[in-house]
This record gives C-alpha cells, sequence and structure tokens, in this order.
C-alpha cells in the first residue's frame, strides 16, 4: 500500500473514568458503576461501566435518574486529578507513534498514521503494537478506528468498542456507512436528525442519495458539509483542521449547579469566584486573553438569563473575570430568590492583550505570575489544592469535565 494514502488513527478509551476508579479500586471491577457524583446529587453522569449500560444508564443522564435505571449501582464522585494523570500517560504513549497527535478530549485523539508504515508496519499492525503498548503503560485498554479520514476513524472506534480495532479500507467508505444511523454521524444532533428525518432521510445512505443542492438549500453551509460526512469525508467545522492543528477554542466556561438552591449571597458570589479562577486557569493554559465575559444565572423554578459585557481590554486574570461577573450578578439576581446553577462563560478571545498603564502593567505582571504558580500546584495537587480566599466559601467539587484545564498536549503558550 502506497504510504501516500492518508491513514488516520481515532483512539478512545474504553470507559475511561471508570476504569481509572478501578485502577484505584480492584473491588469495582465487573459491576455496575456510575462516576460523577453520588445518586441523590442534582449532576449528571459522566461515565457508566458497561455493566450500568445495560440496565439504560449512560453519559449526561441525571445521577438521580441513573438510579432509577440501576438502583444496585455503586456511584462513585469524579476524580479529575486521576484522569488527568493517566491522560497524561495515554497522549506519550500516543506521540510515540507519531509526531501528529490531537487530544479531542481527556479520553479520546486523532494521530495522523500517513507515512509511518516503515517504522510501525500496516495499519492493523501499527494499531495492534499502539493496542498493546497502551495496556502495559497505562493498564488500561482501547479502542481504534482506522480510515482515510477522521470522521471514518471515529465511526469505526464506536464499532470496535470494547477493546478493538477496526479498519476501514480506502474505497470503502460509503459503503461502511451507507446502512449507519444519520444519528452515527459526528455533528448530527437530535434537532438535525428530525429535520433530516423530514426529507426521509434516515440511514447515512439516503443522506449520499441527496443532490447536494437539496441539502445545501435546506442547511447551508452544513447541508454541504453533511453531503461530504455521507461519503466519509472531513468536512465542516472542527473537521475542515489538519489533525494537530493548534486551533483555539472559541469560548470557555464553566457552570455550577448547587444540590440545595440556595439565597446566600455570600455563597453564591464565592461560588461565582471558583468559577472565575477555573475560566480564568484555562485561558492560561491556551494562551489566550477573553474580552467577553458573561454571567449564566438559573433560579429555582428554572427561569434562566445570561449578562454580558465587554470589556476595555482583554484580560486572562481571575480577579479581573470575577470583577465584572460579580457586577453582572449584582445588577441582576433578584435579592433573596433563590438559585440553582451559575456559570461564568468567556469569549472574544485574543492571543494577548492589548496596552495597560504603566501603573497597572506591574500589578498584572504580579498576578500573572501568582496565578501560574497557582495553576502549577493544581496541576500537582488538583483543581481545589489552592484558591483565592474569595472563592473559599463557594469550594466544591469539580465535575469530571470532557476538557479539563491541563488536557495532555494543550501546554500553556505564549501568544
Amino acid at each position: 500500500m502506497s504510504e501516500f494514502i492518508k491513514t488516520i488513527f481515532h483512539v478512545d478509551m474504553d470507559a475511561f473514568f471508570v476504569s481509572v476508579e478501578e485502577l484505584f479500586d480492584p473491588s469495582l471491577k465487573g459491576k455496575a458503576v456510575v462516576v460523577g457524583g453520588q445518586r441523590d446529587e442534582r449532576g449528571v453522569v459522566s461515565a457508566a461501566s458497561y455493566e450500568a449500560r445495560k440496565f439504560g444508564v449512560h453519559s449526561a443522564m441525571p445521577l438521580r435518574t441513573a438510579a432509577k435505571h440501576c438502583p444496585h449501582a455503586i456511584f462513585v464522585d469524579g476524580h479529575p486529578e486521576r484522569y488527568r494523570q493517566c491522560s497524561e500517560k495515554v497522549y506519550e504513549v500516543l506521540n510515540s507513534f507519531s509526531p501528529q497527535v490531537e487530544m479531542a478530549s481527556i479520553d479520546e485523539a486523532y494521530l495522523d498514521m500517513t507515512g509511518t508504515e516503515r517504522l510501525h508496519g500496516p495499519p492493523l499492525r501499527a494499531a495492534q503494537r499502539l493496542h498493546d503498548k497502551m495496556k502495559l503503560a497505562t493498564q488500561l485498554n482501547c479502542s481504534i478506528g482506522i480510515g482515510t479520514s477522521r470522521l471514518i476513524a471515529k465511526v469505526s472506534s464506536a464499532r470496535a468498542k470494547p477493546n478493538g480495532v477496526l479498519w476501514i479500507m480506502p474505497g470503502q467508505e460509503a459503503k461502511f456507512l451507507a446502512p449507519l444511523d444519520v444519528r452515527d454521524i459526528p455533528g448530527v444532533g437530535k434537532v438535525m436528525e428530525q429535520d433530516l428525518h423530514q426529507l426521509g432521510v434516515y440511514r447515512v445512505g439516503d443522506l449520499a442519495a441527496l443532490q447536494e443542492n437539496v441539502l445545501e438549500d435546506r442547511f447551508g453551509k452544513w447541508g454541504m458539509a453533511l453531503a461530504g460526512k455521507a461519503r466519509g469525508e472531513d468536512a465542516g467545522g472542527w473537521f475542515d483542521s489538519e489533525v494537530g492543528a493548534d486551533t483555539d477554542p472559541k469560548s470557555i466556561s464553566h457552570e455550577h449547579t448547587y444540590n440545595d438552591d440556595t439565597a446566600d449571597s455570600e455563597q453564591l458570589e464565592s461560588t461565582l469566584m471558583r468559577l472565575s479562577e477555573m475560566v480564568g486557569r484555562r485561558l492560561r493554559e491556551n494562551g489566550l486573553h477573553a474580552r467577553t465575559i458573561q454571567l449564566k444565572l438559573r433560579y429555582q423554578d428554572f427561569t434562566t438569563i445570561t449578562r454580558a459585557h465587554s470589556l476595555a481590554e482583554p484580560t486572562q486574570l481571575d480577579i479581573e473575570i470575577f470583577e465584572q461577573v460579580r457586577t453582572l450578578f449584582r445588577n441582576n439576581w433578584h435579592k433573596a430568590a433563590k438559585v440553582r446553577l451559575l456559570g461564568v462563560h468567556v469569549s472574544g478571545f485574543k492571543g494577548h492583550s492589548g496596552q495597560i498603564e504603566l501603573l497597572d502593567s506591574t500589578l498584572h505582571e504580579r498576578w500573572n505570575k501568582a496565578l501560574t504558580t497557582a495553576d502549577r500546584l493544581r496541576d500537582k495537587f488538583g483543581e481545589s489544592s489552592i484558591s483565592l480566599a474569595a472563592g473559599m466559601k463557594g469550594g466544591f467539587r469539580e465535575r469530571t469535565h470532557e476538557n479539563p484545564a491541563g488536557l495532555p498536549g494543550k501546554g500553556r503558550s505564549e501568544k
């Protein structure tokens, strides 16, 4: 086979959060396990063991619903610091196979293996070697999908689970996709699925049979991307870039849902401080400064408001993010009204801040040094190991997050 044929691996760690918890507590093996919180909490399932999935439990399901589906399940609080440590080991293994590695989330990655046959052998042999090395280095299982595009690799890895390898050979992409449900195409959600059903499209083969102009008229640019995806091509949004391309996020946010609704203003503002710290950390990790700061506030009756403010100069400092979001909160919160959820969202990114006053420059530099040091301590000892005083009362367990601060391969860069 020519070394010029595009070869993409999608490596997906099997039940990653659950598997990591089993490393620390082997008694969990073979049992129905739900990671993400306790059965009586308001959070959602971060991961479920295959044993729990048999009872209909899946990620993003409310914990309380999961408890009803699987009453005998063992519920475990997430440990993001453990997952980050294991993800670093995963990244090291992947990086030893290809210099072009893209961590799509904490437990999955794409590798461009084009032209590596002399070093690692043909695709199936290389995948088996990667499979074996991953198990040896991390004690964790993974599934690997192989294709000529990221889309094919991702879809095939899902069908290789658990602990398998599936290679869709060049030229067989459309045949492989045709019988699959349109929902299996990455990026097709419930709303798009319903729209496609109205067109009589239920399988990917139905989608491929439609004229491109029909899709374009109905869905615009996304319709053209769908036509490409139906053929197994990387098309639309994130898939337009090369594997390993340095693509910055469009926004960064963190939210917290209280187990018990509260109208305690001190606790609410302390939570905003803690969320601002988490957002600021991810800004620094990506070497970004945000201009737009947004508050999300959800009341006890689920009424939700969002309010935003744009800064004169972008920032990545926790305290400046907090000051703006606190002002938004004070101006919009109905005092004594109980709050269910708070969120901090930032966008409008720039690689570096603009001009600042000379007198403020030293202060900004001091804050940057202090917060960067705090980030390193969190990397080593966990997200909750250090916090600014204003955030102490609002301390809460970090929810298991697909793309947390400290994602492997996303080191803090100076931009």
